[in-house]
């Protein structure tokens, strides 16, 4: 049987991409396609076609079917009952079984943007590439509620009233430390090793969570 010839994507769409590619590539959150279609200055239509094609490569989720508008949580008013500690203690459930399942699941256009965002690009704070990196493990775990979760958890972990203040300026050995962290993690799905990942993922965020309960209560570690 002849294989259906894929249609191909025109100049307009590819430059598109390559604009919706950079604004990941910083970490930044893709808006609604409405606002995005206004930013870029491009009609809907043709930025659908740009969106349809990163989804086809795996480049970019698939987006939820909502059956209604009225979410049962808010983060706004999660961020009222809870603390930077919770936080890190859910990402510990949560993450080591998203690092597992990108292990087995996720793409190779996937894992090489992993691997590549295991490192600190230059001119990128450390919060972004942070969630940058993370975020693409969640949405190369292959389950789309665990994507919804971890982007849930980490808008939640980043509101401004859980804020743990920090006595030392973020150093470049810090940035490597994290960088190094994540490299193993990624290594570990790029081989294919659910159980490695899973593990280098729990030591990470086991060090991240020592790190903040030290900055809640730096007298006791002084």
């Amino acid at each position: 049987m002849a294989r259906t010839r894929q249609p191909e994507v025109s100049n307009d769409v590819t430059r598109l991409i390559t604009q919706i590619r950079a604004m990941i590539g910083k970490g930044e959150e893709l808006p609604p396609e409405r606002l995005l279609a206004d930013q870029l200055k491009v009609k809907r239509h043709r930025l659908r076609l740009a969106l349809e094609t990163m989804r086809d490569a795996a480049e970019l989720p698939r987006p939820i079917i909502r059956r209604n508008d009225s979410p049962v949580l808010k983060s706004d008013v999660v961020v009222q009952g809870t603390n930077a500690l919770e936080v890190i203690e859910l990402r510990i459930v949560l993450e080591p079984a998203i690092a597992r399942l990108a292990a087995v699941r996720a793409s190779p256009v996937q894992i090489a943007k992993i691997l590549e965002a295991a490192t600190t690009p230059q001119g990128v704070t450390r919060t972004i590439g942070d969630i940058a990196f993370h975020k693409l493990l969640a949405d190369s775990s292959g389950n789309q509620l665990a994507a919804s979760l971890y982007a849930f958890l980490r808008r939640v972990g980043s509101d401004h009233r859980l804020h743990v203040p920090t006595a030392s300026a973020i150093t470049s050995e810090r940035i490597q430390q994290r960088d190094q962290e994540h490299r193993a993690i990624a290594e570990a799905i790029a081989a294919r090793s659910p159980d490695a990942a899973e593990q280098a993922m729990r030591q990470h965020l086991r060090r991240v969570q020592r790190e903040i309960a030290d900055r809640l209560n730096p007298l006791e570690t002084a």
